[in-house]
């Protein structure tokens, strides 16, 4: 196969969609120390794709592996369609990084910055100027572009940081931990940044210990613990293999409440609440069926609240002591 065209690790009824980003055995170990165990990765053109997972799992591992920073020791690996044991050259060329801490110059202006990304990206002075004006005001940074980075605070700084990512036009982004350290307000400016450049058709490579960060961006998550992937799909993909979901029901008759734990047997007491836990998934089915029963038996609920299993149930899952992982795989996967 040719290099230009971008690898294919998944297909469904034919071809799969194009994968920005490839990786089939990825294999890392720095001494005895395995970090990534041959995982398998997937992530389709003009999609967010987030890798998550707990402290040392190995997802900065992965980003600098994808990203030329580390050469694996095993493994097929394509970004943007080009072969990194043979052409990481290309690839390094279709691809911008911002990792976990800021390549921000806190000496020199934010303009200055910028024009110092244009500088290493070989443009010419007046392309170098338009771009960095064009992203200063994109990233509404141009009222602090002429004071020192020192000055700006953390989500300021990190929008000028992913502001220099993207000097170079590139298709593929990689965000490692995007967010770490900023606010809830900065926190979700930067949401709105991610979005905006799959828009624009960018792919973005996301690693994040956010749940709800995962939840709210990306198309697609793998879930990472102890260098392998434990699961991957989509957010309720994920949410719909972990067990836990029910529906409970409150009442304040003492005696509608003992009928219905009479009859639902299933059901989990709360004596002290007057509550019942009926497993279910949520479904309509499920509630049509539960409301038609309390109807039938001529039974009042005061409250009726379903719960399903979150991203935060599916971590814990997930990343939890290896046996619990293992025994939840083949069923996720």
């Amino acid at each position: 196969m040719p290099s230009s065209v971008m690898s294919t690790t998944k297909a469904t009824g034919g071809l799969a969609a194009p994968a920005a980003v490839s990786a089939v055995g990825l294999h890392k170990a720095y001494g005895d120390k395995t970090v990534l165990g041959g995982i398998d990765l997937h992530v389709p053109a003009g999609s967010v794709f987030a890798l998550l997972g707990p402290n040392g799992a190995g997802k900065t591992t992965a980003v600098k592996v994808l990203s030329t920073l580390v050469t694996a020791d095993a493994g097929d690996l394509h970004v943007g369609g080009h072969d990194l044991a043979t052409d990481p050259q290309a690839a390094r060329a279709a691809i911008g990084v911002t990792g976990q801490f800021s390549a921000v110059d806190g000496l020199i202006t934010g303009e200055e910055n910028m024009l110092l990304m244009a500088d290493l990206h070989h443009l010419s002075k007046s392309e170098g100027k338009r771009a960095a004006a064009e992203l200063l005001e994109r990233f509404d940074l141009v009222d602090a572009s002429k004071k020192p980075a020192s000055t700006y605070s953390g989500g300021m700084k990190r929008r000028l940081d992913i502001a220099m990512t993207l000097v170079g036009r590139p298709r593929i982004i990689f965000l490692d931990e995007p967010t770490t350290g900023l606010d809830p307000r900065s926190r979700h400016n930067m949401w709105g940044i991610i979005r905006e450049l799959v828009t624009d058709g960018v792919t973005v490579f996301l690693t994040t210990q956010y749940l709800e960060e995962a939840d709210e961006l990306a198309d697609r998550i793998a879930v990472l613990n102890e260098g392998r992937i434990a699961a991957e799909g989509t957010a309720e993909e994920l949410k719909r293999m972990i067990p836990g979901g029910h529906v409970r029901l409150r009442f304040t008759d003492p005696a509608a409440y003992q009928a219905a734990a009479r009859d639902l047997r299933e059901a989990t007491r709360d004596d002290e609440t007057l509550a019942l836990q009926i497993p279910s998934d949520g479904s309509q089915r499920e509630l049509r069926s539960i409301l038609d029963w309390l109807d039938a038996a001529g039974i009042e609920a005061d409250e009726l609240t379903v719960h399903t299993p979150d991203l935060d149930d599916v971590f814990f899952a997930l990343t939890g002591p290896s046996r619990l992982a293992d025994q939840t795989q083949e069923n996720v996967r």
